[in-house]
């Protein structure tokens, strides 16, 4: 089974999936079969449980930055199949698809904005997009927006959504966690600010790279955040694993996060927090 194949069998995230018919969807957390509407209403959580569904990086951008502050840097950047890789699928082929499925041209939207009036640079990552996978482009626009935001003196936000490094380029993939770590380095050597929003699911080479060195780290609820994901570890092992292993909760619990903050009060605690480091 192949790597992208076992993203879409949800054995990182068990996220939830559509019922038939179109109009409901079913919570993953608990199990409750909700009505679409009412839950895009709700910004995509789960009115039972908090449980919060995926969402795009322009809903992001709409949550957090102020109206039409948000400007996109970079947008045209695409991914290459520069070694021809093939596992089930041509990479070249799983690009193609990724880019007419989400209309975007990579895993990650970066940019500049305003969250309550005070500038800020973001990235924030697409799970739709080869499970928000960390590649060579994805890293170079990291760093580009690190390098702006050193430059502008503006915080920078990090939204993490993602399986991990790209298989489908190799080392060239792992090479990109040294890349941003280092980049992320020279930001935190120029005194500015580097939160990160950790959402469901944050594994793999993101979270042992970029995804952890942050200067704050927020959580959504029952996010799953983790280097493997449990059915692996499990497998590995050979034993269970603690109740709630690696959601937000038990990483809260463990230290490795700073606060577990619900969708609908992020702007507000981005901004509270830019207040206390910027201001």
């Amino acid at each position: 089974m192949s790597w992208f194949d076992v993203m879409k069998r949800n054995l990182f995230t068990g996220d939830s999936s559509e019922a038939p018919g179109g109009m409901w969807v079913k919570c993953n957390e608990c199990g409750a079969v909700l009505l679409k509407d009412r839950v895009a209403e709700n910004l995509w959580v789960c009115d039972k449980c908090e449980y919060h569904f995926k969402i795009t990086p322009n809903d992001y951008v709409n949550l957090i930055f102020d109206k039409n502050s948000f400007a996109e840097m970079n947008a045209k950047m695409r991914d290459v199949d520069f070694l021809r890789f093939t596992d089930t699928k041509r990479y070249s082929a799983r690009i193609s698809t990724a880019r007419s499925d989400t209309g975007e041209n990579s895993a990650i939207k970066t940019g500049t904005g305003r969250i309550s009036g005070r500038p800020a640079a973001a990235g924030i990552m697409d799970f739709r997009f080869i499970g928000g996978s960390l590649g060579s482009v994805v890293g170079e626009k990291i760093v580009r927006l690190v390098d702006e935001a050193i430059q502008r003196r503006m915080p920078l936000i990090m939204v993490t959504q993602s399986g991990g490094a790209r298989m489908q380029e190799s080392t060239t993939a792992l090479m990109q966690m040294a890349k941003t770590a280092a980049a992320i380095g020279r930001l935190q050597q120029a005194r500015l600010p580097y939160i990160v929003v950790l959402t469901n699911p944050t594994t793999g080479g993101v979270t042992a790279s970029f995804a952890m060195l942050g200067d704050v780290h927020l959580a959504e609820p029952k996010a799953l955040v983790g280097f493997a994901g449990p059915p692996v570890i499990k497998a590995a092992l050979k034993c269970e694993l603690p109740e709630g292993f690696q959601k937000s909760e038990f990483v809260l619990e463990h230290g490795y996060c700073d606060r577990i903050v619900s969708r609908h009060h992020l702007k507000e605690e981005l901004s509270r927090i830019l207040s206390l480091l910027m201001d």
